[in-house]
């Protein structure tokens, strides 16, 4: 474990790291000339306050970040725009947040199937340590609500063209199994439950 740097879920408090955030995935997002859905700065900021982001903090100092979100009557999950600053690259940073996203989903969500669409390698190898499958897009969520944050990325004339039947982008699926590679406190899972609670109550 990289001492030193926090893996989190984030809250409200967080909220003014989320420009940095987006200006590091758009920057990683042209270093790879490779597509990534475009997030705004209201979604994340709703992420973090429904306990649906994950963020590694070096002290004051962003390190990473990624979030979850549910489609179908929350049948899927997926864990996305992971991203970690270039200067935290290469220390194995990227896992400890995916661990956590997995597990927030899983905990969550526990029937739900979680699924990530990536075109890099070594996302590909951390969902494949978690058990998730490649797949075809037929077998990932149809909510066009999904399907609409891929209209931003630069390769979105190849998802037209195919019929959605498979862009640059491979599709990897996780099919429920008691498996949480990383532990929630319990002050996020009274958060959490109180989140829930208040929506019920709506």
């Amino acid at each position: 474990m990289e001492s030193g740097i926090e893996v989190v879920v984030a809250n409200e408090s967080h909220e003014k790291y989320i420009d940095t955030i987006l200006e590091t995935i758009s920057d990683a997002a042209k270093v790879r000339g490779t597509g990534i859905a475009k997030r705004t700065h209201e979604y994340l900021e709703s992420k973090m306050r429904e306990a649906k982001a994950v963020i590694a903090l070096d002290g004051d100092r962003f390190a990473g970040f990624s979030y979850i979100e549910t489609w179908q009557d929350k049948k899927y999950v997926t864990t996305s725009g992971l991203i970690v600053h270039p200067d935290y690259r290469g220390r194995g940073l990227a896992k400890r947040i995916k661990d956590m996203t997995f597990t927030l989903a899983r905990i969550r969500w526990p029937h739900a199937k979680i699924f990530s669409l990536t075109s890099g390698a070594a996302v590909m190898t951390m969902n494949t340590q978690l058990g998730y499958k490649p797949v075809t897009f037929a077998d990932l969520t149809q909510d066009e609500a999904f399907w609409k944050g891929c209209e931003g990325c630069v390769n979105v004339d190849i998802l037209h063209r195919t019929e959605r039947k498979y862009c640059i982008c491979t599709g990897m699926l996780y099919d429920p199994q008691e498996y949480l590679p990383a532990k929630i406190p319990s002050e996020v899972l009274k958060r959490i439950r109180k989140i829930e609670s208040k929506k019920q109550d709506k």
